[in-house]
């Protein structure tokens, strides 16, 4: 009788499973999510890097340009 398995124990098996895997699906959400807001974020700091780039080029182009008038 001791070493009965106590089969009331695994009716909640189906439910844990669920849960387990609601949990899992959630935490792969969260990190995609979390990755396509770094992602954005990255793209962001790049784009106006370039745009800076850009800037200081037209910049340093009109200061010679000024410099060939004189």
């Amino acid at each position: 009788r001791a070493n009965m398995i106590n089969w009331r124990a695994l009716d909640n098996v189906p439910l844990l499973l669920y849960i387990l895997a609601a949990k899992t699906l959630l935490l792969c959400l969260a990190f995609a999510g979390a990755k396509l807001y770094q992602q954005k974020k990255a793209e962001a700091a790049l784009k106006q890097q370039m745009e800076m780039k850009r800037k200081l080029a037209q910049q340093t182009q009109e200061l010679l340009d000024n410099k060939k008038d004189d």
